[in-house]
C-alpha cells in the first residue's frame, strides 16, 4: 500500500514536470530565499509559503500568508493573507489584499483587489481596475478608465 501511494503521489507531482527543467512541482517556503526552490523557478503545483514566498511564475495552488509571483504571473487559486503578481492572474485571488500589477481574468475576493485589466469579478470592501469587463461589488469601487462610474459605492461595472 505504502508502495502505491508513493507511486501515484510521483505520478501526480513529479511526471507532469519531467522535461521541464525549470518547472518545479512543489515548494515550501518559510520566507524568501529560503524555500526549496530559489524563486528563479517557475512551480506547477503546490507552492506553501509559512510566512513569505516568490517565484517568477505560479500555476495550481498557491497557500500561505504572503503569496508573491513574479513577471510569469499566476493561473489558479491563491489563497492567503496577501496575494501579489507582478504578471497576469487567470483564477482566484482570495485574501485581505489581493493586487495584480497586470491583468486579471477570474475573481478577487478580500479586503483590497487590484488589477490592470479585470475581466471577471471584484467582491471586497476597496476594489480598484485600471479598466474593467465585469463587475465589483464593495464599499468602494473603482474603474480608472471605461466604467460606468469612476468611482461608485456598492456595486460598479463595465460590460
Amino acid at each position: 500500500m505504502k508502495n502505491k501511494i508513493i507511486w501515484l503521489l510521483w505520478i501526480i507531482l513529479v511526471l507532469p514536470s519531467v522535461g521541464k527543467a525549470q518547472y518545479k512541482p512543489i515548494n515550501i517556503a518559510l520566507f524568501n530565499p529560503i524555500q526549496i526552490f530559489p524563486e528563479g523557478n517557475s512551480i506547477e503545483g503546490i507552492r506553501i509559503n509559512l510566512i513569505y514566498g516568490r517565484n517568477i511564475a505560479m500555476t495550481g495552488l498557491d497557500w500561505g500568508f504572503v503569496n508573491d509571483v513574479g513577471s510569469g504571473g499566476f493561473n489558479g487559486v491563491q489563497l492567503g493573507f496577501a496575494n501579489i503578481s507582478d504578471g497576469n492572474v487567470v483564477g482566484w485571488q482570495d485574501g485581505l489584499l489581493n493586487i495584480s500589477k497586470n491583468n486579471v481574468k477570474g475573481f478577487q475576493s478580500g479586503w483590497y483587489n487590484s488589477g490592470g485589466h479585470v475581466s471577471g469579478f471584484q467582491l471586497g470592501l476597496v476594489n480598484y481596475a485600471e479598466s474593467l469587463y465585469g463587475l465589483q461589488i464593495g464599499i468602494l469601487n473603482i474603474i480608472k478608465t471605461g466604467g460606468q462610474f469612476p468611482a461608485f459605492p456598492i456595486i460598479n461595472w463595465s460590460f
